[in-house]
């Protein structure tokens, strides 16, 4: 089976695919656990990325894989990339090639709702155009507390009125309601410019939206690791 690993800030998460089936999802904490884990596994290409761990570090970790693809914005893509940037995070490309995988040949836009929320429009399935970034859920909350005097720091949950009479709930709704309006927007747009329009969306918060946004949409938790997966054959056929 192919592996791929997903290093993110605080938590790895890996993905056992068996050509573009997901098998086997599981998270680690650290990543010499994660080398016990594999030991015993029978991996046949491995692929990982990574948010900001070098993969001097990760490999020196990692020692029972051999030769893995190690993510960069110099790795074959399987689509047209127009991102002009080089400083493009390598989670934002996966998703690109999940959303390619899943949806071949439409126009899809991917919402990631993670530290940032992150927006990838890629037309008709083959190029990559670019999208947007905004402060996620956490961020914001961590932003008013840190930088004001007097704010509480907020725990993220469900808000349902829009006015509030306390200084925690009107937080809440600025932030819950100010993300929701936002998604909503975003996709209202880019929907108006290339429908029809697939929207996906991912990451650690996108089960505290999946039932507040409007437009019709597929919530794919592991759409990540089936890119990277996607990349992976990619590199190299089977």
């Amino acid at each position: 089976m192919n592996l791929a690993i997903d290093v993110g800030n605080t938590k790895t998460k890996i993905g056992f695919f068996k050509e573009d089936r997901l098998e086997y999802f599981k998270t680690f904490d650290s990543l010499s656990e994660l080398n016990q884990f594999i030991a015993s596994k029978e991996i046949e290409s491995a692929i990982i990325s990574s948010v900001n761990t070098s993969y001097d570090e990760i490999l020196q970790e990692l020692k029972v894989l051999s030769n893995p693809i190690l993510l960069s914005i110099e790795t074959a893509l399987p689509f047209d990339n127009q991102y002009k940037s080089k400083t493009i995070g390598l989670d934002r490309l996966a998703a690109v090639a999940g959303a390619q995988m899943l949806y071949p040949n439409k126009n899809s836009l991917v919402v990631d709702l993670g530290t940032c929320i992150t927006y990838e429009f890629i037309e008709q399935g083959k190029v990559y155009h670019g999208g947007a970034i905004s402060p996620g859920m956490s961020m914001r909350f961590k932003a008013m507390h840190n930088f004001t005097a007097r704010l509480p720091l907020v725990e993220p949950e469900s808000v349902d009125g829009w006015i509030s009479k306390s200084t925690e709930g009107a937080m809440l709704s600025g932030v819950v309601h100010g993300i929701k309006a936002e998604i909503d927007a975003y996709i209202q747009e880019v929907e108006r410019k290339n429908a029809p329009l697939t929207v996906i969306i991912t990451g650690g918060d996108a089960k505290f939206f999946e039932s507040k946004i409007k437009a019709t949409i597929f919530a794919i938790p592991e759409l990540v690791l089936m890119g990277l997966n996607a990349i992976l054959r990619y590199n190299v056929p089977i």
